[in-house]
Formats: structure tokens, C-alpha cells, sequence
């Protein structure tokens, strides 16, 4: 259980940018009111490279290209809702088409805010930026990877890096490297693979406790470590993703991995059908049955 003292991946978010900004001429923050509040001492003694553009979300994108185009490196951050699905045509045109980099932090993805309603919920996020080319995308579990996982990505110069933060974690840190799938449990040479992602991994690990099975962690899912992916592979090429987003994100990079040998994957993930009755998160886990007793189900189900 998440002690009273520690911080939230938002809260790790705000104390690891404003060291950056501090540290970093060169980094600059670009928000649309959320998240105001963590920033208002590092905005006074850096007004020129903390910006907030107020309910604009075309706008945020739209600054945060121009200041990539003046040699700085933009973070910029609101709920996911509006920061990716809002101002899409911004993300194509104002940052991949001009060919500049920039940092998108988002929060409050899928279900992290039931009382907010669909206009709060983003679970098409991470599918929706598949559409375009050259993104680099992070879902950390715990706060401790969001502060490694964001440190890389603001370190990327000139590349586009989507950091997908959550109320939603694990309990522990795992010792993730950017990019890099990363062998949790280990099964036999028989067993099929699980790859979960960010903070499904605890509900993973819950659900196949007694279950022959290789679990993966991963903490970055673009670019999809395939190499990784195969290296985990026993004389089963099943495998089953456990993502916290839309059901099927990863599926096709699943399939491109394994492509060279006779595979099956199954996808699971928050499903494309609404759900309409807005409760807690782990009210909403169990109704898309991502918590750890339907996950064993599904899971036993398909892989025996």
C-alpha cells in the first residue's frame, strides 16, 4: 500500500522538472492551467521558460513547437484527454511535420479520474500517436521509473518522447532501463510469456503467482523491444499482453516481433466498449477484467 508520505507520480513529476529547469538553460515547460500550482515558484524565477497558455490545448502544442524550433527542449503537460486527443493535428503538423522534438507528459490516462467522466479518459492515447512516425513512448509503474523514464526522455534531444503518468502503480520500483523489456518471473521452457505493462504489472504478478509463466515488464512499450520480446520465448511462442490502455495498442508490434515463427497473442486492455458507470479505479479494472482474478482467468484460459 501506497504510504501517506510518498510521492505520487505527478507530485515526482513536478519535483524532477523543476530541478531541470533550474539545472537546465535550455529546458522549458509549456502548460495549459493543470498543474499550475506544482510550478509557481520555479515559473517566478523562470518566466521566460515556464509558460502557461491557459485553456488552450491547440496552444500548448503549438508553443511548445516554437520553442523546439529555438533550440530549447519543451515539456509539455496536461490530462492525456487534452493532450494528445485534443490537439492532434498540432502534434502532426507543429511537431512532426516542423521535425522538432519535444516531451509530452501526460496524466490521468484511461481511468485515473472516474468522477471526470469520458472527457477525461484517454485510453486510445498511446494507439492514436501510433499513427504517427518517430514516437518514443514510456509507462512507468511507479513513481521512481517516471523520474528515470522522464530524466531519458528530456535527455533525448531533438526526438518526440510521450511519458504516460498514473494514479494507477505498482507497489515496488522494478530497475527498468529505457527501451529494454525486463524479465520479472521466469518459467519454464514450456511456458508462454506475459508481458505487462506499467501499472498492470502487480496485478500480473498477483495473477500468475502459481502459474507457469514468463513475466516481462515493460516500462517503455514505443519502440517495442521485439528483440526482447523473442529472448523471453520458451519452446511457446503464446504470449499475452496486459496494458492499462485500449485493448490491442501493442498487438500488431507483438505480431511483428514474432512474425518469423508460428505464434498466438493475446491482447488484453480497457475495452473499446464505453463504460458508462463511473466508479473508483479498481472498480474500474474489474469491470474491464484487468484486476488480478480475471486476469488469472483469461490468462489460464488461454495459455492451457
Amino acid at each position: 500500500m501506497q504510504s501517506v508520505h510518498e510521492a505520487t507520480m505527478r507530485e515526482q513529476f513536478g519535483a524532477t522538472v523543476t530541478e531541470l529547469l533550474e539545472r537546465d538553460p535550455r529546458t522549458a515547460l509549456v502548460l495549459a492551467d493543470i498543474g499550475v500550482a506544482q510550478f509557481a515558484e520555479v515559473a517566478r524565477a523562470h518566466p521566460d521558460r515556464v509558460v502557461n497558455v491557459g485553456i488552450r490545448e491547440q496552444l500548448l502544442i503549438g508553443v511548445a513547437g516554437g520553442l523546439a524550433l529555438t533550440g530549447l527542449r519543451p515539456i509539455a503537460h496536461t490530462f492525456a484527454s487534452f493532450l494528445i486527443e485534443r490537439p492532434f493535428e498540432q502534434l502532426k503538423l507543429d511537431l512532426v511535420h516542423q521535425g522538432v522534438g519535444a516531451v509530452l507528459v501526460s496524466a490521468a490516462g484511461s481511468y485515473d479520474w472516474p468522477a471526470g467522466g469520458r472527457t477525461h479518459m484517454a485510453p486510445g492515447d498511446v494507439a492514436l500517436l501510433d499513427t504517427l512516425p518517430d514516437w518514443h513512448v514510456h509507462v512507468p509503474g511507479h513513481p521512481a521509473e517516471a523520474d528515470l523514464l522522464l530524466r531519458h526522455a528530456v535527455a533525448a534531444e531533438d526526438t518526440l518522447q510521450y511519458v504516460r503518468l498514473s494514479e494507477h502503480r505498482n507497489a515496488e520500483p522494478q530497475p527498468v532501463e529505457p527501451g529494454a523489456f525486463l524479465t520479472v518471473r521466469r518459467g519454464s521452457r514450456l511456458a508462454g510469456v506475459v508481458l505487462a505493462v506499467g501499472p498492470m504489472l502487480d496485478a500480473v504478478l498477483a495473477a500468475t503467482g502459481t502459474l507457469d509463466v514468463t513475466v516481462l515488464y515493460a516500462a517503455t512499450v514505443r519502440p517495442f523491444d521485439a528483440a526482447g520480446l523473442r529472448a523471453a520465448l520458451g519452446e511457446r511462442a503464446d504470449v499475452v499482453l496486459v496494458e492499462p490502455y485500449l485493448v490491442g495498442t501493442s498487438e500488431r508490434e507483438a505480431h511483428r516481433a514474432l512474425a518469423h515463427l508460428p505464434h498466438r497473442v493475446l491482447s488484453l486492455g480497457v475495452p473499446r466498449a464505453e463504460h458508462r458507470h463511473y466508479g473508483s479505479i479498481p472498480e474500474h479494472l474489474a469491470a474491464y477484467g484487468l484486476d488480478a482474478a480475471a486476469l488469472r482467468a483469461r490468462i489460464a484460459e488461454y495459455l492451457w
